[in-house]
């Protein structure tokens, strides 16, 4: 099964823990073994002390001198023929049985001591990879994601793991030593029976994997049900003032009951389906004993190999068979539902990363000359988002790219730094194709600020120091006074050390996004991207972001996405798309001279 491989794939890189697991679990099985078989000469001592002796020749020959009892059998016949020798047999029994049950538990924990890491490494392995591949996956792979979805697998598919597929894992190392150490036993000691009972075996077998086929399945369906509603709840909870203000509070609530009421529906078929597992093994369980009572009773009625102190010791040892059986048979529930988490936990760790280094990339130490576009088309799923884009940036200049809603405006400037890469054409910086620098080096020159300021819950230093964790106090303080946010920073309770909350809900828009420019200006990158970072400001905001901007761009390579088009009239290049082309370039002056796209354009914005 895909799902087992995929955790022995992990549980692989602890090979000593994994030793030292199966060896004292080993241990421990075979002196619980040998505890249940000081049964035998207990009872017969007990009940029947002529037939200490002749219980040595209870089955064929050669499985007699493999009961190790049989010795102790033989020792304690002699004792009890001297005086007061039946009580000393008798402590003796006692004494070892003692022994043997203290060693079995303590060999007991120390398996549990070595299994708990592993299970515990296994489950922060699987989240560590999940956490790293979307770190790395590009941009595109999460707009066609639910988040709610992605924060699922990893926090409902990874508790589902750990409690049903870590729990088959560590039954998988223990009840197969317990049975094989049972069964070797029940052998011994009468072949006839255990040949007569492995009949019954195949049919619980079948009769189990009969129930809980569906499972994985229904599994599937519990786990994108509640990505389903966690998507609603994240949903709800960063759009609650747009809800409230349209009175959509029912129509969210009754979304969310009805994934709810979805999500019930299934859980309640799954849990039906692994519950009657344990039932379902116990009466087969139950009806196994009951014919080896009837199969058992008859041979030691007939004297056929089996003595009644061995046939007891055997009843014994098949019941304590019946709950490691039962703990595979409900082992098989729970791997048909956890393999379902793992599907949807590895889907995520082999996603394909389109973007990727070559082999031994550049490292691009500085900015010299230019970006290039040649013939650069763009698409997605099959749509044209981009044809034939042949622009050239040179350093230190200044270019705006303008154009209406759907115009191709911010996939053109994801290019540069990589976030996309070209379908068809070349992107060259200062030369060489983009797709030969390692990726590293190429966004460690660049500066990116969105039109929503993106931040953190931490501090608000943290926030500017992102990707810098070199930077001093000194130099955060420094870039907050170029992007005009050094003097609301003083003013908050703590200063710098103050903690901003969700995405920053506890700044203003004005103050969010001075600092995301005064993290900009603390990586002092050579190219700068701008999406335009005032449209949502207040006027009195609009202008100390604007003077921010302005102080950034200083002596800098700019890309601007412009949907004010008031703020690029100094731009050095103007570039007009329009569905996916350049339909207009040059500067503010010459465009509106034109009397093109962009002069109507502006002239909208200026009627608006």
């Amino acid at each position: 099964m895909k799902s087992l491989r995929v955790i022995f794939r992990y549980v692989s890189k602890y090979p000593k823990l994994i030793f030292e697991y199966f060896s004292f679990n080993v241990l421990s099985n075979l002196f619980s073994v040998i505890s249940l078989g000081l049964l035998s000469p207990f009872l017969l001592l007990i009940f029947k002390k002529n037939d200490t002796l002749s219980a040595v020749s209870s089955g064929p020959g050669f499985l007699a001198k493999l009961n190790p009892v049989n010795f102790l059998k033989v020792w304690l016949s002699d004792m009890i023929k001297t005086p007061g020798g039946d009580v000393k047999a008798l402590a003796i029994i006692c004494l070892l049985v003692l022994f043997a049950i203290m060693l079995k538990n303590i060999f007991l924990f120390l398996s549990i001591y070595f299994i708990t890491p592993i299970r515990n490494a296994v489950i922060n392995d699987m989240r560590s990879r999940m956490f790293k591949k979307i770190l790395v996956l590009p941009i595109g792979y999460f707009n066609d994601q639910k988040k709610g979805d992605i924060m699922s697998r990893m926090t409902n598919d990874l508790v589902d793991v750990e409690t049903s597929v870590m729990n088959l894992l560590e039954t998988l190392f223990r009840e197969p030593v317990t049975i094989l150490f049972f069964f070797l036993y029940m052998i011994i000691l009468s072949p006839q029976l255990t040949l007569f009972l492995l009949l019954f075996l195949p049919v619980s077998g079948f009769i189990i994997g009969r129930i809980g086929r569906s499972l994985k399945k229904q599994s599937t369906g519990v786990q994108e049900k509640l990505g389903a509603i966690l998507s609603t709840i994240d949903e709800t909870l960063g759009g609650i003032r747009i809800i409230k203000a349209f009175n959509a509070e029912k129509r969210q609530y009754n979304k969310l009951i009805t994934q709810n009421e979805e999500l019930f529906i299934i859980k309640n078929k799954a849990n039906v389906k692994r519950d009657s597992a344990s039932p379902v093994s116990e009466v087969l369980g139950v009806f196994a004993i009951v014919c080896v009572l009837w199969f058992g009773g008859r041979l030691v009625l007939g004297n056929s190999f089996l003595n009644p102190g061995d046939f007891i010791t055997y009843i014994i040892i098949f019941s304590q068979l019946i709950q490691p059986l039962k703990n595979l048979s409900s082992a098989s529930y729970n791997i048909r539902k956890g393999s379902a988490s793992i599907e949807r936990i590895e889907h995520i760790i082999d996603e394909d990363v389109s973007i990727k280094e070559v082999a031994n990339p550049i490292q691009m130490e500085e900015f010299k000359s230019s970006i290039e576009f040649k013939h650069v088309s763009f698409y997605y799923d099959d749509k044209m988002v981009l044809e034939d884009i042949n622009l050239t940036i040179e350093k230190g200049k200044s270019v705006a790219i303008v154009g209406s809603s759907g115009a191709g405006k911010s996939t053109l400037v994801d290019l540069v730094p990589r976030f996309h890469d070209v379908s068809k054409g070349e992107l060259l910086i200062d030369g060489i194709d983009i797709k030969n620098y390692s990726l590293e080096s190429i966004r460690n020159h660049m500066g990116i600020v969105t039109q929503e300021a993106i931040l953190f819950n931490d501090t608000i230093a943290n926030n500017i120091a992102l990707g810098m964790s070199d930077a001093t106090p000194g130099q955060i303080e420094h870039a907050a006074k170029i992007a005009n946010a050094n003097k609301f920073i003083l003013q908050k309770e703590n200063g710098y050390d103050t903690n901003i909350g969700e995405r920053g809900n506890k700044l203003s828009g004005g103050e969010k996004q001075r600092t995301t420019i005064a993290r900009a200006v603390l990586r002092n990158p050579p190219i700068l991207i701008l999406d335009e970072a005032t449209s949502s400001l207040d006027t009195e905001s609009e202008r100390l972001v604007q003077d921010a901007i302005n102080n950034l761009m200083s002596n800098r390579t700019s890309i601007v996405i412009a949907h004010r088009l008031s703020t690029v009239r100094h731009a050095d290049e103007i570039i007009v798309l329009n569905k996916g082309k350049i339909v207009e370039r040059g500067t503010h002056m010459s465009l509106m001279a034109a009397d093109g796209f962009y002069k109507r354009l502006v002239n909208m914005q200026e009627v608006k």
